[in-house]
């Protein structure tokens, strides 16, 4: 089975091509011609997810998915949610993402937060949609070198790490992302 995965993000391809069984085949939008950037206007994870593998079937039929994460920060009413990525500034600049975010929680003593991923597969036309969710707090500095985004404050419950110090094998275990993957991949392989 081939998919078009709806991402340029190298980091997420590489994550989630680690998790997917030989049987599948993961093709990026760029290597299907799609480079341009696909817009992200829903007001959900889930809506923003559905938008974006629209995108990709619309232009070529194909079985395809895309995934929206957000970062849910319990004292910050579940900001950033939707609007992570772009937390800061227009861009995707993580850094500056991970200072505003720090500095709005300077005075909060609840540091709870969730990462939350909706994955939006299309295949034969039909649309489906998984969910993957890890809860953790947010630490006060960045530690370790790995992963992307806010991998570097974010610590998950019953780890002694932020994301960024760990592992991928050992992340994709436990991560938003590797439980809404393995959710499709159970999908999938009772196609």
């Amino acid at each position: 089975m081939e998919l078009i995965i709806a991402s340029a993000n190298a980091h997420k391809i590489e994550e989630i091509s680690r998790l997917l069984p030989k049987s599948v085949s993961l093709t990026s939008a760029k290597e299907v011609g799609i480079t341009e950037d696909i817009p992200e206007t829903a007001d959900t994870l889930e809506g923003n997810a559905l938008l974006k593998a629209r995108y990709i079937y619309e232009r070529t039929g194909k079985d395809c998915f895309a995934d929206d994460t957000g970062l849910e920060v319990t004292a910050l009413n579940g900001a950033p949610g939707v609007h992570s990525a772009r937390y800061a500034t227009d861009g995707h600049d993580h850094e500056a993402n991970i200072d505003l975010l720090l500095r709005n929680l300077e005075d909060k003593t609840d540091r709870t937060a969730q990462f939350r991923t909706v994955i939006a597969l299309i295949i034969d036309g039909n649309e489906h949609l998984f969910e993957g969710i890890v809860k953790g707090e947010i630490l006060h500095e960045r530690v370790g070198a790995e992963g992307f985004g806010y991998d570097a404050i974010f610590a998950a419950e019953n780890t002694n790490e932020s994301f960024a110090q760990m592992e991928l094998d050992k992340k994709n275990a436990i991560s938003h992302r590797g439980r809404a993957t393995a959710k499709l991949i159970d999908f999938i392989c009772l196609q």
